[in-house]
């Protein structure tokens, strides 16, 4: 899997978004996207794929491959690991925590109580967006708690393998960064409901937007969890949002192959 280049964190300090990045999205999505785009978390170019998708038509003769080979590439990569810094932190949460209040307001409804980030990479997701959730508005989330899981049980001290809050009767979303295969996160929904906790929501930071498998008329992921748990599933971004920036950002080349990408293997939910 390609890696993106390491930065100068001095480099990383956002700066105003261009305006070709704020056209049509919410401010936070735009300013998420930008923070993305700063610190190479989301990049775009060929990056070789582990779940074997042909992406590629043609083989780069240019650069010694035959026409005989198959190889399986994506047009883009994000990278949630690169997540690291205080800023680029700051930026998911938030993102995080305005696509909850969006879901919030348009249904009045939905409520929860617990946070649960999943171990590891949920960890930070999950406490982070608890404290902006707060900041933006403390009489309604000051109450919200974070809870994550240890992957080796404890059997000393307080013991068990849940960290933060206690999760049985609560209501509960699970935050992590994406879903491609579903594979962690039936994991996540097999603790919570170990744990006596009740499922209402998900949340990531980008729905790919592609199928699972190699059905032509395939679901996707997301989708699956959404009619097997029935709970809504919320990205801060998704793969149209993607191919919008780079046609705001005058990337033709790069957005048509979004665009085929999302042709040929796209999800039919």
């Amino acid at each position: 899997m390609a890696s993106a280049q390491e930065e100068d964190p001095d480099s990383l300090i956002p700066q105003e978004p261009t305006p070709a990045s704020t056209t049509t999205l919410p401010p936070y999505k735009s300013a998420f996207l930008q923070s993305c785009l700063q610190a190479n978390v989301l990049t775009f170019g060929t990056y070789t794929l582990k779940s074997g998708r042909q992406y590629v038509q043609t083989p780069d003769l240019t650069n010694g491959e035959t026409e005989s080979e198959t190889f399986y590439r994506s047009p883009y990569f994000f990278n949630a690991g690169l997540f690291h810094l205080a800023f680029l932190l700051r930026s998911i949460s938030t993102a995080y925590a305005h696509t909850l209040l969006a879901h919030l307001d348009a249904h009045p409804e939905f409520h929860f109580d617990i946070l649960f980030g999943p171990a590891y990479k949920g960890i930070p997701l999950a406490t982070a967006t608890v404290d902006k959730l707060a900041e933006i508005d403390e009489k309604r989330f000051g109450g919200v708690g974070y809870s994550f899981n240890r992957k080796e049980v404890k059997d000393h001290g307080e013991g068990g393998s849940i960290v933060g809050a206690p999760l049985k009767g609560k209501r509960v979303v699970i935050i992590d960064d994406v879903i491609t295969a579903g594979t962690a996160m039936r994991e996540a929904i097999g603790i919570l409901e170990r744990e006596g906790a009740v499922l209402v929501g998900v949340i990531v930071a980008l729905d790919r937007m592609e199928r699972m498998g190699d059905e032509v008329h395939g679901g996707s992921a997301i989708g699956e969890v959404r009619r097997k748990y029935g709970v809504p599933v919320l990205s801060i971004i998704d793969l149209d949002d993607l191919i919008g920036v780079l046609g705001g950002l005058g990337d033709e080349r790069d957005m048509e192959k979004l665009r085929d990408y999302k042709r040929r293997y796209g999800a039919s939910d």
